[in-house]
């Protein structure tokens, strides 16, 4: 990892938390907005870890709902009748819904900070997801809620989560494009992504930490950079989740996949002229 000051990692926080959320693909921005400034891809490892930032805005705008949901987690281990209450299965489902980004992070994890991050393939995933967003909206907006899911529909739409490995597709994105193919509403799809992220966020940022770290102590980053980058994800993070959830409750994902497109579009003449 290449030297970053203190400015570059705020700006790249600041990028990270307002497209983590908004289904534009936070990776992308993050190996795109570099890019275009000369700056050096600042890896996959810093890239999950400002996710940490992010974790911190969901955790605080979600903190009811979490904890609402771990407290019956926690009361279903020792009662099989609090093991059939709505928010116990969904928190259960909602670890069963993880193990697909897990299981496939790590399988191809040589390819996720290698071959994934090339901006060919950002482009062909920012356009690929934005025209299934497309057409799962024509289909109409569902009623249901994430309550209503059963086990294996959440796994399904883990797998969706999974896409989100490779940059461009948009964790937010492409959850939320499984959410509406069952039957969500824009809004809950939203939220439930919110949601389904939290082990997958904490658990990647957790992992690649220790690259961080080192790359600290060999003065490659300062830890004031490292604050700086976490501190703007957080905030931008939590700003970018009240816009997506009211911007939701009145209009559909259009805009953003008209926004990928154009992104897709403008890396394609990138690509053609450099």
């Amino acid at each position: 990892m290449d030297a970053m000051s203190l400015g570059q990692a705020v700006l790249l926080g600041l990028v990270q938390g307002l497209t983590e959320f908004i289904p534009i693909s936070s990776t992308a921005h993050l190996r795109i907005v570099p890019a275009l400034l000369g700056w050096p891809d600042p890896g996959a490892a810093f890239s999950a870890v400002l996710q940490l930032g992010t974790l911190a805005a969901v955790l605080a705008y979600f903190a009811g709902d979490v904890l609402r949901l771990s407290l019956a987690a926690l009361r279903s281990l020792g009662s099989p009748e609090a093991r059939r209450a709505p928010d116990a299965r969904l928190a259960w489902a909602i670890a069963a819904g993880t193990v697909p980004i897990v299981v496939l992070g790590l399988s191809l994890q040589s390819w996720i900070e290698t071959s994934f991050r090339a901006l060919p393939v950002i482009a062909f995933m920012l356009a690929a997801v934005a025209l299934a967003l497309m057409a799962a909206e024509r289909r109409g907006e569902g009623s249901g809620s994430a309550h209503g899911l059963g086990l294996w529909r959440i796994v399904a739409i883990g797998f969706f989560q999974a896409l989100a490995l490779i940059p461009g597709a948009s964790r937010s994105g492409s959850t939320i494009l499984g959410g509406l193919l069952f039957g969500l509403r824009r809004a809950e799809a939203a939220r439930f992504s919110f949601l389904l992220g939290i082990p997958a966020i904490l658990g990647s940022g957790l992992y690649q930490l220790p690259e961080v770290l080192d790359a600290i102590s060999s003065g490659a980053m300062s830890s004031t950079a490292l604050v700086g980058g976490l501190a703007a994800a957080a905030l931008s993070g939590y700003g970018a989740i009240a816009f997506l959830l009211r911007f939701l409750q009145t209009h559909t994902t259009l805009a953003f996949s008209l926004y990928r497109l154009t992104l897709a579009g403008f890396l394609a003449v990138y690509f053609f002229w450099n």
